[in-house]
C-alpha cells in the first residue's frame, strides 16, 4: 500500500529551506487550508454544472498535492479533472467521496510532519 504522502517529497520540501523548520509547517498549513476550499468549489461546480470550475478546482488539488507526493489524492483529483473537462457531472459526483477520503488520509499523514 502506498503512503498517503511520500516521505521523499517531504524531505525535498524540507531541503528547500533547511534552516527554517517553520517553512515546511507553513507549506502544510497552506495546503490543509486550501484543499477544503477547492473541495467546496467542486461541490459548487457540481451543484451548478460548472465544468470549468470543477476542472480548475480538481487540477489545483492535483498540483498542490503533488508537492507532497500524494499519489492517491493525485490519482482521484486527476480523474475528477478529466470528468470536469468532459462535463461528466454524475461521474464527478460519484468520485467526490473518494476525493474527500483521500484528502482525509493525506491531512492525517501530514500532521506528523508539522
Amino acid at each position: 500500500m502506498n503512503p498517503a504522502v511520500d516521505p521523499q517529497a517531504i524531505a525535498a520540501l524540507r531541503e528547500l529551506n533547511p534552516e527554517d523548520p517553520a517553512f515546511l509547517r507553513e507549506l502544510i498549513d497552506v495546503f490543509l487550508e486550501d484543499v477544503p476550499q477547492r473541495i467546496a468549489e467542486i461541490e459548487r461546480a457540481l451543484a451548478t454544472s460548472d465544468a470549468p470550475l470543477l476542472t480548475r478546482a480538481a487540477h489545483t488539488i492535483k498540483g498542490s498535492g503533488s508537492n507532497f507526493g500524494t499519489a492517491g489524492l493525485g490519482h482521484v483529483s486527476f480523474e475528477m479533472e478529466k470528468q470536469g473537462k468532459a462535463g461528466a457531472f454524475a461521474d464527478a459526483a460519484a468520485t467526490l467521496p473518494a476525493l474527500k477520503t483521500e484528502f482525509a488520509l493525506v491531512a492525517e499523514a501530514l500532521k506528523q510532519y508539522r
